[in-house]
């Protein structure tokens, strides 16, 4: 299988005095000091050889490298987005922390509160893994002796893997999983100083904690961070001897060839963050919203459902005044749970509304309608430049939500369409103050709602320039405070 009769792949070799050195130093002579075991087992992905083994994350850390930086040598990776891999540094503390638990309950150990209270305050979930990483070894020829090596044999004989001896030199050049390794530098960062200082860090902090840590909070932090150290691993699949060159095909055939599941599919199968268990629990389970995978282009055919990603981006708004659930944490959201479960409920009394036929219904049927409301109840309950009052023009508001009038008709929808004229003769001229420049035309914004044809209103594309613009209109509608009305 593996070429030789000592059933050793190419790459390895039990004589020191057969392993050329590759491409580093010829004359460089290594000891046992400097290398260190790692057991993998030997594949041929494709019939290219690889070696498949766990790390620990702390070792990942430690051996891997990415090339990204140009005045480090050849980029064969994208450009790190930071803010992705400090979200992946939140996941992977909390993996640490669900490993500590589950280290407690292996070894027999009582089990303490703090670590599910810390897990729940983090965002607790069903399950907790990583994808296996894909680096290269460039240092290694897989048709020459590279390492030393010891075969791992069973009782009858059967090879099952192998001990490899790597030099401490040859670094693992990550293919796919440079944002999980950062993100995993981020997280070994947090423990660290969390550790040994006793207080969390002002910047980066991955908790919600503040100040100094209690001594019920360090013992987590603590075993958290030994799993980094000797429990928790990762798969990892080691290339041999790749050039840059095909390190870059192999990251783009690993990043696009295969098909990426919808929006809101992924959303769906979700169970990660409150906002989406809140979806699950109380809008869906409780509330009786319907939703589905993909959005009813033919309104004819509308079955009154909304897609998940317009139910997940709308909670986004309502709670953080986002675009994306990013950042939500238990923390935030389920303080803010009742207030939006109030602002569906009224959205669902809507007529029409989570109806067969809701969007030939009601213009509240179209996505970015329901995210102009999130925008007044989110700026009315949890903005820090919410009025004093904010709670009672809220209640009020949702309580009166049903005398909007959401028809496609009313030509309110309509009204950067209008003449001056037009927009007297339907009483709209005091709209103006609710409206950015005072519903004046502006070049430098995009002020086109939509179309109105054959009795129907259908919003454009561009939610994000129409929902604030629908909300200030709803805002007028209900007799609420205008946004740009300063004192």
């Amino acid at each position: 299988m593996f070429g030789d009769a000592d059933a050793l792949p190419k790459s390895m070799s039990v004589d020191d005095s057969m392993i050329d050195s590759g491409s580093l130093d010829s004359m460089m002579t290594f000891t046992s000091a400097d290398e260190e075991p790692f057991v993998v087992s030997v594949g041929h992905n494709l019939g290219r050889m690889t070696w498949g083994g766990d790390v620990t994350l702390v070792k990942l850390i430690e051996w891997a490298s990415v090339a990204n930086d140009p005045e480090k040598g050849e980029v064969a990776q994208r450009p790190l987005d930071l803010s992705h891999a400090r979200g992946l540094g939140v996941y992977m503390l909390k993996g640490l922390v669900n490993a500590a638990i589950t280290k407690r309950k292996l070894t027999g150990r009582e089990a303490l509160e703090s670590f599910p209270h810390i897990l729940h305050q983090l965002g607790s979930q069903p399950y907790f893994s990583l994808q296996p990483f894909v680096a290269n070894i460039r240092d290694i020829d897989p048709d020459k002796p590279a390492v030393r090596a010891t075969p791992l044999k069973i009782p009858t004989g059967e090879t099952r893997g192998f001990q490899v001896f790597l030099p401490r030199h040859y670094r693992w050049w990550m293919i796919d999983g440079q944002h999980r390794l950062v993100g995993a530098q981020i997280t070994k960062e947090f423990l660290d100083y969390v550790t040994k200082t006793g207080s969390y860090p002002a910047r980066n902090n991955l908790f919600t904690g503040r100040g100094k840590v209690t001594p019920e909070e360090m013992v987590v932090w603590m075993e958290a961070l030994e799993c980094a150290r000797s429990f928790a691993t990762v798969k990892i699949e080691l290339h041999l001897g790749l050039s840059i060159e095909q390190e870059r095909q192999l990251f783009h055939d690993l990043n696009n060839l295969g098909k990426k599941v919808t929006r809101s599919l992924s959303l769906k199968f979700d169970g990660s963050n409150p906002i989406t268990k809140f979806i699950d629990s109380v809008l869906v389970g409780e509330q009786g919203l319907l939703d589905c995978e993909n959005e009813q282009s033919d309104w004819a055919k509308d079955d009154g459902c909304l897609p998940r990603k317009d139910i997940v981006a709308t909670n986004a708004i309502a709670f953080l005044n986002k675009g994306n659930i990013t950042g939500a944490t238990p923390a935030i959201i389920e303080p803010r749970m009742e207030t939006v479960s109030q602002m569906w409920g009224a959205i669902l009394k809507l007529d029409g509304f989570n109806e067969p036929g809701a969007k030939m219904s009601t213009v509240a049927a179209q996505p970015v309608v329901i995210k102009a409301i999130a925008k007044v109840v989110f700026d009315l309950a949890f903005s820090n430049r919410r009025p004093d009052n904010g709670d009672i023009l809220l209640d009020a508001a949702l309580a009166r939500l049903n005398e909007v009038d959401f028809s496609h008709g009313n030509p309110m929808w309509r009204y950067y369409d209008m003449s001056q004229e037009e927009r007297s003769a339907a009483n709209l001229d005091k709209l103006a103050a609710y409206l950015p420049d005072q519903g004046q035309l502006s070049p430098d914004a995009n002020r086109d709602l939509g179309s109105y044809q054959s009795g129907l209103m259908r919003f454009g594309a561009k939610h994000n320039d129409i929902y604030p613009l629908l909300a200030d209109m709803i805002r007028w509608k209900l007799n609420l405070p205008s946004r740009h009305t300063k004192g």
